[in-house]
């Protein structure tokens, strides 16, 4: 079973930068990100498959953040550059493990902060 183990959240001024990490224990078919803020829904922000080599995002974090893999750890990063409050959440990395499927596997979480 693929688990998954992410990091690299924290507390940045607006217009900072910070890097996520989420390691797979195995190569999923898809991986990405996702985030939920106070009060709010869980999004999606970015992802990356294995199946089309192709790298996706959300329209709020185009030309901000950048997805990245590393495939011989099983690996993806997200580079969020230029931070809004608004991107103030928890991310979380998700994993698609199944054929023709949804995200099924889910990281801890990891608090991003973006202060004004």
């Amino acid at each position: 079973q693929v688990q998954l183990e992410e990091s690299g959240g924290g507390l940045v001024q607006a217009g900072g930068s910070l890097k996520l990490s989420c390691a797979a224990s195995g190569r999923p078919f898809r991986m990405g990100w996702f985030r939920q803020a106070p009060g709010k829904e869980r999004e999606f922000v970015a992802a990356f498959s294995w199946r089309t080599s192709g790298n996706y995002y959300a329209d709020s974090v185009k030309g901000r953040f950048i997805i990245s893999r590393d495939n011989s750890k099983n690996t993806v990063y997200l580079q969020m550059n230029n931070l809004k409050p608004e991107d103030t959440a928890i991310y979380y990395c998700a994993a698609d493990i199944n054929p023709g499927g949804d995200y099924d596997v889910w990281g801890q979480g990891t608090q991003v902060t973006v202060s004004s």
